[in-house]
C-alpha cells in the first residue's frame, strides 16, 4: 500500500467490515457504532489514506484547475513566473487558483488543504523560505497527485522540478568579481535551510577555489530576505576587519537594500565593493549604479512547469509518469555595479 493510494476498499478489507461501512464511519455517521468508528479512524491515519479528491477518474466532471502555491506574489520571480504559468495553462485549457505562503510553513500546509478542497487537479509550488520539513509536499508525490516544483525545491521530494543550475549560476557570477580584480569576495545568502541558497554559496567557494582564493567562513552571512534583517547582515559583513570588495547577492531583492546600507556605510560601488546577484528584476537596470545579476529564463521556466504538469494530468492509468527535472540555462547581465575598471 506504500506506493499506491489507499482507498476504501482496502480499510474494508483489513477490517473485514463493508466498504458503506466504512464510507459511513469517515463521515462520522452517528448510525456506526463508535468502536467501529475508532477502528476505521485509527487504520485510516496509520495507512495515511486521504479521500481520492484528486484522482482524474472521478466520476463527476474534471474541473481543469491548477492549484499554484508561491511564497510571495510581491516578489519580482514569483509574479513573472506567475504570468507566464497561467499564460501557458489557459492555452492548454486550464484554469489557475494561486496562494500566496508569505513564506510560512505551516501556511504552506493549509494552502494545499484548501486547495484540495478545491479539487484542484495538481500542484505547481515553490518551497517557503522557513519549509524543511516536507511531508505535506512528499504525502501529494506519494499519493501520485500531479506535483511539479519550481525554483525553490527539496530534492528528496520525488517530484517534476523545474530549476536553474544555482551552483554554475553563482560560480559564474563570482568569477566574474573576481576577473575584475576582487580578492576579498563575501556572499550575502539565504537561510540557511534553503536548498537554492545553500547550491549558490557551493558555486560562489567552487569559483573561489579554483583561482586559488580563501576567505573565511565571516564572510557568508545569511538574512532572512526582509529589509531589516538584510540591512544588519550587510553591515555585520562590511564591518569586517578586511571588509570584502565584491559582494554576491543570493537575490535582487536582498541586492537593493544591501546597497543602500553600504551607501550608507560611505562605500562607493563598485570602486570600493563590487555587487552582483540574481533575479535581474527589470529596475536592476535603472538602480544607481546600475545592478549586474543573473538572469533566468522565466517564460520558459514557467511554460515548462505547465507542461510537465499536463503530462501527469493526460497520463493514463497503465502509462505511469516518469519523473523529469529541467535545468535551464542562466546568463550573467553585466552592468556598472560590479566594473571596477
Amino acid at each position: 500500500m506504500k506506493n499506491t493510494p489507499v482507498t476504501i476498499k482496502d480499510i474494508a478489507r483489513s477490517l473485514n467490515i463493508s466498504v458503506s461501512t466504512v464510507s459511513r464511519a469517515l463521515r462520522g455517521m452517528p448510525e456506526i457504532h463508535p468502536n467501529t468508528r475508532s477502528a476505521v479512524m485509527r487504520l485510516a491515519e496509520e495507512l495515511d489514506y486521504q479521500p481520492n479528491q484528486l484522482a482524474k477518474n472521478l466520476a463527476k466532471s474534471r474541473t481543469r484547475t491548477i492549484g499554484v502555491i508561491v511564497p510571495n506574489l510581491s516578489y519580482y520571480f514569483f509574479s513573472a513566473m506567475l504570468n507566464s504559468i497561467e499564460e501557458s495553462a489557459l492555452q492548454a485549457g486550464y484554469s489557475v487558483l494561486v496562494c500566496q505562503t508569505n513564506e510560512s510553513y505551516l501556511r504552506e500546509i493549509t494552502n494545499i488543504q484548501n486547495l484540495m478542497r478545491s479539487q484542484v487537479e495538481g500542484f505547481i509550488i515553490s518551497l517557503s523560505r522557513d519549509t524543511d520539513n516536507y511531508e505535506h509536499v512528499e504525502r501529494l508525490a506519494r499519493k501520485h497527485i500531479p506535483l511539479v516544483l519550481f525554483d525553490r525545491h527539496a530534492e528528496s521530494i520525488d517530484a517534476s522540478k523545474v530549476i536553474v543550475d544555482n551552483q554554475a549560476a553563482a560560480f559564474k557570477a563570482t568569477e566574474h568579481l573576481i576577473e575584475n580584480g576582487c580578492r576579498r569576495i563575501g556572499f550575502l545568502a539565504g537561510p540557511p535551510q534553503l536548498l537554492l541558497s545553500n547550491q549558490r554559496v557551493a558555486g560562489y567557494r567552487e569559483a573561489l577555489a579554483k583561482h586559488g582564493l580563501s576567505v573565511g567562513d565571516q564572510y557568508v552571512v545569511h538574512c532572512d530576505y526582509t529589509h531589516e534583517n538584510t540591512i544588519m547582515q550587510t553591515l555585520t559583513l562590511m564591518s569586517l576587519p578586511q571588509p570584502p570588495d565584491g559582494v554576491v547577492m543570493i537575490s535582487d531583492r536582498v541586492a537593493f537594500p544591501a546597497m543602500y546600507a553600504m551607501n550608507q556605510k560611505g562605500l562607493r560601488i563598485p570602486q570600493d565593493v563590487a555587487v552582483v546577484s540574481f533575479n535581474n528584476e527589470p529596475v536592476s537596470a535603472f538602480f544607481s549604479p546600475a545592478l549586474s545579476s543573473i538572469s533566468q529564463p522565466i517564460q520558459e521556466m514557467g511554460s515548462e512547469t505547465v507542461r510537465l504538469l499536463i503530462n501527469q494530468l493526460d497520463a493514463s492509468d497503465d502509462m505511469p509518469v516518469v519523473k523529469e527535472t529541467k535545468i535551464m540555462e542562466t546568463q550573467l547581465i553585466v552592468r556598472a555595479s560590479s566594473m571596477r575598471g
